[in-house]
């Protein structure tokens, strides 16, 4: 029993160790099986209320974008309603491309007063604003006697879809989570798709109406998606990033804790949020107007506004309005002669612009935004180029009409399709995500300015263009201008997938916004790790497993 007993090396001792030691690793064994078990119930908490908070933030997205169907609806519907209209008010060829291009030149004000409108009552309030001015233009545009009323309706409508197009990015990006900002940022151009789709079923449903009633009920159609966003209005919170420009810190709060993953990643977003703004540091806040910063620019405020600015502009320089607007009158170039043949085209159109902008959005997060931008502008270029050259070969009868007729509609369609996967929604992802916090709503009011000033000067001078040098030469012009894009994706557009704003900030300001994706590839992989560390549940297994390392 001594022996036993006695701590002095011996036999006792030697059996005394392994069992022990068998205890000792069958308790951790135990301790890790609970550990493991109170870890997935944790993860499984964790990842429910994760999805429920996306949930949440995605409905808000969707609500955010509903302005952007009333910009596509008008879009689409008036590619068929200015046949009726040309006919009803007998207006002149002239006064079709004014009508048609003076939206994109009224959305400006728009635009521009947005930016002011949403630093000074919110992201959630210029939204319902956009409703009501726009749903105002829609229902004088409806009852429309003549030309010139007509136009006034367009410049309300305009203006409304200025504040709409401007927003609703900067919005969802400042309410998204950073892994499905992406996703989430491409929602109003989806909802642009479905509104140019509704517009051209619009077109074929009512198009056997009376020539004095089939486009009033055309545009007045548009005045039902606007209804919805005042129902949105009580659901959608406001931005935190601008209740942290006012100061209201807990209010923000509030709303990172509902949009967040976990109480944890709120308060770290509301970090760095605080330190944007600049409220952490007051004394590194410069106090010069946002104007006057945006017009004297710091270098990498300068690279942020050229790849901001730039790609909006490439976005419509490329012709995607004269496209979508002018459908019918491509396929009657094409050689479709019935009213009935055309506008069904171009609901084909709409649906192949609508179906491909849902490849986008599951693709932008996951693969970045640089590769979809090759492929958007690559394909962009050969399709606009492979419609010049069969227009130019219907032109001079060295191809049969039918071949003609269905290769201009497969080209057409093609456009669309590679636009939306790419060019279309990664173009408002990157301007609402490239900005500092202080200037982020006026320099995005200034890439849309770019946008729809580009739009209108495409859609008001498409029918002048192609009397000028042929409907063939003008699509060879939009091809060389696309394969422009693909230069200035490859020069000026960094990747920024997995970057939070604050970091893609950080990005420009030590100048490498330029330089391709490694680096910010490697800033992804570190903040995941670092997330993955942070998050409540790992703490406990990652101590607990370098505690058995040093036992062993």
């Amino acid at each position: 029993m001594g022996a036993v007993d006695s701590p002095t090396i011996g036999n006792g001792i030697e059996s005394r160790i392994p069992n022990q030691s068998a205890g000792k690793y069958r308790r951790m064994d135990a301790y890790a099986r609970v550990v493991e078990d109170e870890e997935g119930e944790m993860s499984e908490l964790r990842n429910s209320g994760s999805s429920d908070r996306r949930k949440y933030v995605f409905a808000c997205a969707v609500f955010a974008s509903l302005n952007s169907v009333l910009l596509g609806y008008d879009v689409g519907v008036m590619s068929g309603a200015i046949i009726f209209i040309q006919k009803d008010l007998h207006i002149t060829e002239v006064q079709q491309e004014i009508l048609i291009g003076c939206l994109s030149f009224f959305s400006i004000f728009g635009s521009l007063a947005g930016g002011r409108t949403s630093d000074a009552i919110g992201r959630k309030w210029t939204i319902g604003l956009a409703a009501i001015v726009f749903q105002t233009g829609a229902a004088v545009m409806t009852g429309a006697p003549n030309f010139l009323t007509l136009m006034i309706g367009r410049l309300l409508a305009g203006i409304g879809i200025g504040f709409g197009v401007m927003i609703a990015p900067v919005y969802i990006a400042e309410i998204s989570p950073t892994v499905t900002r992406g996703s989430f940022t491409s929602l109003p151009e989806i909802c642009i798709n479905i509104g140019i789709l509704l517009g051209y079923v619009s077109n074929y449903a009512f198009s056997g109406l009376s020539e004095h009633m089939c486009w009033r009920i055309m545009l007045g159609v548009g005045i039902l998606p606007s209804i919805f966003i005042g129902f949105a209005l009580f659901v959608i919170p406001e931005s935190p990033r601008w209740l942290v420009l006012k100061k209201r810190v807990d209010e923000a709060r509030s709303v990172l804790l509902k949009v967040s993953d976990n109480p944890e990643e709120a308060e770290k977003r509301l970090a760095e949020i605080e330190e944007a703004a600049g409220l952490m540091n007051p004394e590194k806040t410069e106090q010069i107007a946002v104007w006057r910063e945006l017009l004297h620019p710091s270098p990498a405020l300068r690279r942020m506004i050229i790849t901001g600015f730039g790609i909006q502009c490439f976005q419509q320089i490329s012709g995607i309005d004269a496209t979508v607007y002018y459908s019918p009158t491509i396929f009657r170039d094409a050689g479709i002669n019935s009213d009935s043949i055309v506008l069904a085209a171009t609901v084909a159109v709409g649906f192949t612009k609508t179906i491909f902008i849902l490849f986008a959005i599951f693709l932008i997060d996951r693969i970045g935004r640089k590769p979809l931008l090759y492929v958007s502008t690559i394909g962009m270029t050969a399709s606009l180029f492979g419609l010049g050259l069969f227009l130019a070969l219907l032109e001079a009868e060295l191809v049969p009409s039918k071949l003609g007729i269905t290769v201009a509609i497969l080209a057409v369609c093609s456009n669309v399709a590679f636009f939306s996967i790419g060019l279309g929604p990664v173009c408002w992802v990157l301007s609402s995500e490239i900005f500092p916090l202080k200037v982020r709503a006026q320099a995005c009011a200034l890439g849309a300015l770019g946008n729809r000033v580009c739009s209108g000067m495409i859609a008001m001078t498409f029918l002048s263009l192609t009397k000028a040098i042929s409907v063939a030469g003008t699509f060879f012009l939009f091809a060389t201008i696309s394969a422009l894009s693909v230069a200035f994706v490859y020069s000026f557009v960094p990747e920024t997938k997995g970057k939070s704003l604050e970091q893609i900030e950080m990005m420009f300001q030590n100048g490498r916004g330029w330089e391709g994706g490694g680096e910010v590839e490697l800033g992804d992989g570190e903040h995941l790790v670092q997330r993955e560390k942070t998050s409540p549940g790992n703490l406990v297994v990652h101590s607990y497993v370098d505690e058995v390392h040093l036992q062993q």
